[in-house]
């Protein structure tokens, strides 16, 4: 989050034209502060981390080929980058979603981003997990337009007016697609016997 809050500091254009001229630095300025964020989109609608990973390389290598096409006066670096990914990984859900493949799922263990908290205990750490993949399930069974706003709204914790500009549509569509994303996952939860209230 730290790497994100620099670059918005700096001039997104200027960052822009540099990565465009060839300036390795930049570009690896832009990757470094943005990867982690894409991937973790990546991951929340795909629920697989190597899915995950080649989608944040495609959203990266779709990014470098229309630097050319970034206008700050259409929106900072950060807004006009997450759109393009957030385009780019919900065509690849979609696309799952009509062309279904039997695939096991892949465990996330081995791609763990978070530390574990000085003092918890392996039973509780098995029980976060447990019940983070229970979540993620049950988000897997929201309509992808409600999946899309909650995942934006909840997990990559982005205002409402992040969402309006990266989804592009009106402000009261996207509150009422969080409101009834976030009925239907407390009904889906409760039928998974994951929380009982």
């Amino acid at each position: 989050m730290e790497a994100v809050r620099s670059i918005a500091e700096l001039d997104g254009a200027e960052l822009v034209r540099k990565a465009r001229s060839g300036d390795g630095v930049a570009w690896e300025k832009i990757v470094t502060a943005y990867s982690r964020k894409i991937f973790n989109l990546a991951y929340r609608f795909t629920s697989n981390p190597e899915a995950a990973e080649d989608l944040t390389q495609e959203v990266f290598i779709r990014i470098y080929r229309t630097l050319d096409q970034y206008d700050p006066k259409q929106g900072d670096l950060s807004n006009w980058l997450m759109r393009l990914a957030r385009n780019l990984i919900i065509d690849d859900y979609r696309h799952r979603q009509r062309n279904p493949q039997n695939s096991m799922a892949d465990a996330v263990d081995d791609h763990q981003y978070h530390l574990r908290a000085v003092g918890t205990s392996a039973q509780k750490e098995i029980e976060r997990r447990e019940l983070a993949a229970q979540v993620q399930q049950g988000i897997d069974k929201l309509p992808p337009d409600l999946k899309t706003c909650v995942i934006l709204r909840d997990i990559e914790e982005l205002t409402y007016q992040e969402i309006v500009d990266v989804l592009d549509i009106p402000e009261g569509t996207v509150k009422s697609r969080i409101n009834r994303g976030r009925i239907e996952l407390a009904k889906i939860l409760r039928r998974m016997r994951v929380v009982t209230i």
